[in-house]
């Protein structure tokens, strides 16, 4: 079965031709349950989330801030396993029709097998995958079977990253080019900054790929200002802490589905 890269492109080359940015909602798997993660997903599309990033649970997330961290640690006690990340994909593609892609280190790849987790992610309606920590020099195997199984490759450019660097990254990438707005790890921050802006410039010179800025935003005007030079815009702390921050998970529901809403008005006023 066929992933659904194609449902990836269609959706950006829609939110392009519509002159505004898509909201990339993040939210990982088994988060507050598998069940109650499903659902939170199922809410942030319901606000308006254009795709979704389910990120599977890692014990060592190099990229992720404190707050992705805590849900992370509440799944991996539960007992969370790359099944429940399947199914989590499965359930909130079906029941939506929005892309859905799964952001992971790369070790727990490695150790499930990457031609049996491709497959399975295609088998589940799966967009494709972010892999933020895969060289691109090393990424020749994962690349063979994502293209076999119709999955996009989603590589992390950074503010670091030179301009040689950047058109090797783009070159290997399909679905659109992630691009970290800053140096540092995921969470909130008072403002994004003109690095972001710099860095999508450079990346796009390197590429005709949509390229999407995560990594500090979390509120309708932050994502306004990102969207004025950005293809998307990445929200996952804010909606996480969302999650955290309420006494209970049908509020949770409810406060990820409110801020998707006033994210995905930021995206429009561009």
């Amino acid at each position: 079965m066929s992933g659904n890269i194609e449902l990836l492109n269609t959706t950006l080359a829609a939110t392009r031709a519509a002159d505004r940015a898509a909201l990339i909602a993040y939210l990982p798997a088994g988060f507050p349950t598998v069940d109650g993660g499903i659902e939170a997903v199922k809410a942030v599309i319901a606000g308006g989330a254009d795709i979704v990033e389910i990120g599977l649970p890692h014990s060592d997330p190099v990229l992720d801030g404190p707050v992705i961290q805590t849900a992370d640690d509440i799944a991996l006690r539960a007992g969370v396993r790359i099944a429940d990340v399947m199914r989590t994909v499965r359930e909130a593609h079906e029941a939506t029709g929005v892309p859905i892609l799964v952001m992971t280190y790369w070790n727990p790849i490695d150790r499930y097998g990457v031609e049996r987790f491709t497959a399975e992610l295609a088998e589940a309606g799966g967009a494709g995958c972010i892999l933020p920590d895969l060289p691109v020099q090393e990424s020749a195997l994962w690349r063979e079977h994502a293209d076999k199984h119709g999955l996009a490759t989603v590589f992390v450019v950074a503010p670091s990253s030179q301009d040689a660097r950047l058109a090797t990254i783009t070159a290997a990438g399909s679905g659109f080019v992630y691009a970290a707005s800053l140096m540092g790890v995921t969470g909130t921050r008072a403002s994004v900054g003109a690095q972001a802006q710099d860095l999508v410039g450079r990346t796009r010179a390197t590429t005709d790929l949509p390229v999407c800025v995560g990594l500090g935003v979390s509120n309708a005007t932050q994502a306004a200002e990102v969207a004025g030079f950005a293809d998307g815009v990445i929200v996952g702390s804010a909606f996480v802490k969302a999650m955290l921050d309420a006494p209970d998970e049908a509020a949770g529901l409810a406060a990820v589905r409110s801020l998707a809403g006033e994210l995905a008005e930021g995206v429009r006023k561009r």
